[in-house]
């Protein structure tokens, strides 16, 4: 069962939050989950899990990772940075496309 969400106000929380899924769920090293750390190289997770995790994320929170997620994003800060953006609590990541951009906010109505 993922961590609590009340909490989390800021991406940083959020970070967090994720860490803590990734350290419970799939028992990674916490010493590892660095913010510039790649899901799947750096972290040792293989595209199962990260799929997986994505699931926790978006019914912990009432998001909806659209297709192509994983296109965006390779690393665990920008997937913090996403997950943020598409609650409302952070602005858009520089690093998403604008394609993918239209896609979330048109399924995640808190995209500010």
């Amino acid at each position: 069962m993922p961590p609590p969400t009340d909490d989390i106000k800021n991406w940083m929380h959020m970070f967090r939050w994720i860490v803590k899924v990734i350290r419970d769920e799939f028992e990674i090293d916490e010493s590892i989950l660095v913010r510039t750390a790649v899901l799947e190289t750096d972290c040792g997770l293989v595209i199962e899990q990260v799929e997986s995790l994505l699931g926790i994320i978006a019914g912990a929170f009432g998001l909806t990772f659209p297709p192509g997620t994983l296109d965006e994003v390779l690393k665990l800060d920008e997937l913090c940075m996403l997950a943020s953006w598409m609650k409302g609590l952070y602005r858009r990541p520089e690093f998403i496309s604008e394609g993918f951009e239209a896609t979330c906010r048109s399924v995640n109505p808190a995209c500010g």
